[in-house]
């Protein structure tokens, strides 16, 4: 059952054995590579964030299931020549206040129009990933007057599950198979996420080994495991003919963790396809030898068809 577990999580990671582990005293020492800002939203929920660039759109940029802000480091730099680029931290994760959230995709949805009206932001293009694209689609149908677009990378949503799957979901990813993932694992967990590792993001793997010693990691761990729990509980699917946003939906056609391969068969183009047909104004991009982190593998030909869907 432990060797499962692994292509649950979208913070999948893999190095060499000489990796430099940073010295990590709680997850605010986690070394970003673009200032880091915070706001405070209602209950004290404390929201890190990096922003740049400036333009007529904003771009607020979603992370996945166990990742953080970071993973949007090679798509930052470009985006902002362009547009208001903005990447958070979810509540749970990073920099973010870690605490006993509701971790449904509805909550998820609340802090991203709750972070937009702080900082006074409207007709915004939500960019999701993995996780982040299932929050991003369900911010849609509940704040259609604040999403203006969409861009979902490797989303989930577009997969189903049913009841027993569900259950299943629920009972594996407990807050302990997160906290005592052994470094060995680790070490290989990434390379689900990709058709071919790249060096450059062995950050990824250092960073992740570093927060079992944080203070604030207990509550990482707590935070993926109801995650996983509020994304099978509150299924898109059955609702995305009712978002009228244009949307962008890029897919590594590599993808290891959509579908997943021990609960559903098929490649990842069905689902893909599938899920996009469902949306009126949904267009889909298809990435070949790429994995389920297309953002990161693939970061030009993403940056490249977010600029052209956006235009």
């Amino acid at each position: 059952m432990k060797n499962i577990i692994i292509v649950l999580i979208s913070f999948a990671l893999v190095s060499c054995a000489s990796s430099h582990i940073p010295d990590l005293q709680s997850m605010d020492d986690l070394e970003y590579q673009f200032p880091t800002q915070k706001i405070t939203l209602s209950n004290n929920t404390t929201v890190a964030y990096v922003e740049q660039g400036s333009g007529d759109q904003t771009l607020m940029l979603i992370h996945g299931l166990g990742s953080y802000l970071p993973a949007w480091n090679k798509n930052i730099p470009e985006l902002a020549k362009h547009y208001r680029t903005i990447a958070i931290d979810l509540p749970g994760y990073g920099k973010s206040s870690k605490g006993n959230y509701e971790f449904s995709m509805t909550y998820y949805a609340q802090v991203v129009k709750e972070f937009a009206e702080k900082k006074g932001l409207d007709n915004i293009v939500l960019v999701g990933h993995s996780m982040g694209g299932q929050i991003a689609l369900t911010a849609a149908l509940q704040y259609p007057d604040l999403v203006e677009k969409l861009v979902l990378i490797a989303p989930a949503g577009f997969e189903t599950f049913n009841k027993g799957q569900r259950s299943w979901f629920a009972n594996v990813m407990t807050p302990d198979a997160v906290r005592f993932t052994p470094v060995n694992q680790i070490r290989t967990n990434l390379a689900y996420n990709f058709y071919n590792m790249p060096e450059d993001a062995e950050f990824m793997y250092t960073d992740r080994v570093a927060m079992r010693k944080a203070e604030g990691f207990d509550g990482y761990s707590y935070a993926v495991s109801r995650s996983v729990k509020g994304m099978v509980d509150q299924p898109i699917y059955d609702f995305l003919s009712k978002i009228k946003q244009p949307t962008l939906a890029i897919f590594g056609a590599n993808d290891n963790l959509i579908p997943n391969r021990f609960l559903n068969a098929g490649r990842t183009e069905k689902y893909a396809r599938d899920g996009i047909s469902k949306m009126p104004n949904g267009k889909l991009i298809m990435l070949e030898k790429t994995g389920h982190f297309a953002q990161f593998e693939s970061a030009e030909a993403v940056n490249s068809h977010i600029v052209d869907f956006l235009k």
